[in-house]
């Protein structure tokens, strides 16, 4: 009978540019999972990323902080307690004006890759 669950003891460490650290749980990095990806991310004050149009839908979890997120037109600030779903292939930009560094948990389903998040040129 083969195993029925996977129990993850550390993230896989995924290095990106700008300061913000990503911890991969389950996802195509850390586990091979291609339906979801799980990760842990701390934003310091003052990051960014260009915008993108993600293949996959994200489901942000904000644990501490503030974050500014554009979507399309609109903009607002996600907070600590509150939690956000962007559809797949809508434009959204991500980042931390605030003065102190944003901490959040990210679901992307199906799980994120690099090629995926179609990022605008910086």
């Amino acid at each position: 009978m083969s195993k029925r669950y996977t129990l993850v003891g550390d993230p896989t460490r995924i290095p990106v540019p700008g300061g913000k650290l990503i911890e991969e749980y389950f996802g195509r990095v850390r586990t091979g999972t291609d339906a979801f990806s799980l990760a842990h991310m701390i934003a310091p004050s003052g990051w960014s990323e260009p915008a993108q149009t993600p293949r996959f839908g994200e489901l942000t979890i904000m644990v501490r902080g503030s974050m500014h997120i554009e979507i399309g037109d609109e903009q607002l600030e996600l907070r600590a307690g509150q939690a956000i779903w962007i559809e797949p292939d809508v434009r959204v930009r991500y980042s931390n004006p605030y003065p102190v560094e944003s901490e959040y948990f990210a679901i992307c389903m199906p799980a994120f890759s690099p090629d995926d998040a179609r990022r605008d040129p910086e």
